[in-house]
């Protein structure tokens, strides 16, 4: 009899211990509804009308307790929402509009705490902006918790909310045609993201526009999704070319999957969308074949093809009596005078008397002054174009399209 009961026993033993391992594989699972998942990549599968919502397996935790989202593309609508949310959270509502929820909104940049209703919170996210959510660890009080939000690393604010029995669990919600991120559950905030904020605070001023495009100090990266040609990712410099800075140059440290980068010059207003070179106002060298795009989306053979460690430069040979319009309107610049460095490009600051021969323009029919913009390829000339300077005057400009792609940038190689 007691060998039975025994039995009986070991039986019952084995049944709660499957019954329990199958309840945390239930309550371990992530759920999501209106998106698709492809590895680490979420995208929204609706109809622009309806919410889609990712909930994560496992809630924040003290060994656990931030994530980050990567904007890959803001869609139609950029309604990117990003948070904590209870377990069972309904999946057709963003996070931060129902109980218990609280998010931060990447269209409108507000914080979204248990209501439809949101308050400004922080500054709107865009793509290729980093988006991160956690929870201060030595907080946990009496069912309360500290959530903090974070921009590209930055802290953007923080505020306590109440604890589910359940935990926080992390939360994106999308609603619109397009909208795509990229998650990452096991993100720290560390010294690694510092030291990156305090080198793009040095240099991300010499920029006026910049598009799909990270900056690391003197890195540029493009942060893209690279699938079409309307996925380019655009830095312009803050200032024009002058006769006192005439000349910068790229070097290639990572040709991506295509090496689709291209180096020119192009008018203050030029689409964010479009390659340097592509469209009017602009004028460029490309890496990935070695042609030059000149206000068109058809190249010329120009030059060789570059590659990783290769530096191209781009220039203006200005006339001698040339006459910048737009000058008073710049902020002050560094009076040195413009030294050649060694191993570098010639210092080729006026046209020669041989050069300044007339010859077919394409944009004749545009008001302006013609300059020869020059390009090189490890210091060394590879051609020029004749070329009228739009109004407010050509702009440093470095376009990328493929995923990977990395280039160092120096505005001013010939500076003494």
């Amino acid at each position: 009899m007691d060998d039975i009961n025994l039995h009986y026993r070991f039986l019952n033993w084995r049944r709660r211990i499957r019954e329990i391992r199958e309840v945390r594989a239930v309550r371990y699972q992530e759920r999501y509804k209106r998106m698709l998942k492809n590895g680490d990549t979420l995208s929204y599968q609706g109809n622009s009308d309806e919410v889609g919502c990712y909930v994560a397996p496992r809630p924040l935790s003290k060994g656990n307790c931030y994530f980050e989202v990567t904007i890959m593309d803001t869609g139609v609508r950029g309604t990117i929402a990003v948070g904590l949310v209870p377990q069972y959270y309904k999946l057709d509502h963003q996070p931060g509009w129902l109980p218990h929820s609280i998010a931060y909104h990447a269209d409108d940049g507000k914080l979204y705490n248990g209501n439809p209703v949101g308050q400004q919170f922080g500054p709107k996210c865009n793509r290729g902006d980093r988006i991160g959510c956690g929870i201060y660890a030595d907080t946990f009080d009496a069912g309360l918790v500290t959530v903090f939000f974070t921009k590209n690393g930055k802290e953007v604010g923080s505020v306590v909310v109440p604890v589910a029995p359940d935990g926080l669990f992390p939360a994106i919600g999308m609603h619109s045609l397009g909208e795509e991120v990229r998650l990452d559950l096991q993100a720290e905030l560390g010294s690694e993201e510092e030291d990156s904020v305090m080198m793009v605070d040095s240099h991300e001023d010499e920029w006026a526009r910049l598009y799909d495009v990270r900056v690391s100090g003197t890195l540029l990266e493009y942060v893209g999704k690279g699938k079409s040609i309307m996925d380019v990712g655009l830095a312009q410099a803050r200032q024009p070319l002058t006769t006192r800075s005439h000349y910068f140059e790229v070097e290639i440290v990572d040709p991506g999957e295509k090496c689709y980068i291209a180096l020119g010059l192009a008018r203050r207003d030029y689409p964010k969308n479009r390659h340097p070179g592509w469209s009017r106002g602009s004028v460029a060298y490309h890496a990935d074949d070695g042609k030059i795009f000149h206000g068109s989306g058809v190249g010329d053979q120009f030059g060789p093809r570059c590659f990783e460690g290769d530096i191209m430069g781009c220039g203006i040979m200005f006339p001698r009596d040339y006459v910048l319009d737009y000058e008073d309107e710049m902020d002050d610049w560094d009076a040195a005078d413009v030294q050649p460095k060694q191993g570098r490009v010639e210092n080729l600051l006026y046209l020669n008397d041989e050069d300044e021969e007339e010859g077919d323009d394409p944009e004749q029919e545009h008001e302006g002054q013609k300059v020869m913009v020059f390009f090189t390829r490890n210091g060394k000339i590879i051609g020029r174009r004749e070329v009228v300077v739009p109004a407010g005057g050509f702009y440093p400009t470095i376009g990328m399209l493929s995923s990977g792609e990395k280039v160092k940038v120096d505005l001013h190689p010939l500076s003494g």
